[in-house]
């Protein structure tokens, strides 16, 4: 459990206050949570390099397993560990008897919305904006936005190769690389959304300009009863895709 934590601190650089403690791991493990951990093929006694972790949650009558923690090493990144952390962590819930899998996840890192909406098969249905309140003040921290996600786990998982972007583009970049305009009331059987491939290089002025005018489209579109089913690739760019609710 305090391998975890390490590995936590890590992959995303939190502050001892934001870390997700091992005792805490440690009972959730034990009254109802999913808590995996991946180690290296071959060395049992090797530090983990992932981990899933997750608990059942209740609202309205309905319950179900949210899916709070999705951590890789970064040079683990790209080799198929979090999808396979994602199907372990799928078959405990099945196991269970829940049939859905909810998650957040920050819209600005597309690598993650090709996993979650491409490889996984799960959809995003609500924009949370601020969600998090990370760093010493809201007022200097970045934008904490998050959408969430939703996965049927009665479907089989439904891995797919990125299509092209057809559709509506109600946001795409301009020739300088920052966000064009939102297209508002944008309709049709599929919307577009831009986002960058690589925000982690982005000066923070450009990031800032991104986090808005997605927060924008995405909070529109989604309004208007689209959900957030796939990322569309052209060349080096990205597109959300959003398609009206069935």
């Amino acid at each position: 459990m305090r391998d975890l934590e390490e590995l936590q601190a890590t992959c995303f650089g939190y502050a001892d206050r934001e870390l997700l403690p091992g005792t805490m791991l440690r009972i959730s493990a034990v009254t109802g949570g999913v808590l995996l951990g991946a180690y290296p093929a071959g060395d049992p006694d090797g530090k983990p390099v992932g981990h899933a972790f997750g608990f059942p949650a209740l609202q309205d009558r309905r319950t179900w397993h949210h899916s709070h923690q999705l951590v890789v090493l970064p040079e683990w990144r790209g080799t198929g560990l979090a999808v396979a952390l994602k199907l372990a962590q799928r078959e405990r819930v099945l196991a269970q008897g829940l049939q859905r899998m909810t998650w957040t996840f920050d819209p600005l890192v597309a690598r993650n919305a090709r996993l979650n909406l491409g490889k996984l098969g799960a959809r995003a249905v609500a924009y949370l904006p601020e969600f998090y309140a990370l760093g010493g003040s809201r007022e200097t921290a970045f934008p904490s936005d998050r959408l969430m996600v939703e996965w049927d786990l009665s479907a089989p998982p439904s891995a797919r190769p990125a299509p092209a972007p057809q559709g509506v583009r109600v946001l795409e970049a301009r020739p300088d690389g920052l966000p064009g305009p939102v297209q508002e009331g944008g309709e049709g059987p599929a919307l577009l959304a831009e986002v960058p491939t690589r925000v982690d290089v982005l000066p923070g002025e450009a990031r800032l300009a991104w986090r808005l005018a997605l927060r924008e489209a995405l909070v529109g579109a989604l309004g208007r009863g689209y959900v957030v089913t796939d990322l569309a690739r052209e060349g080096e760019r990205a597109f959300y895709v959003l398609t009206p609710v069935a």
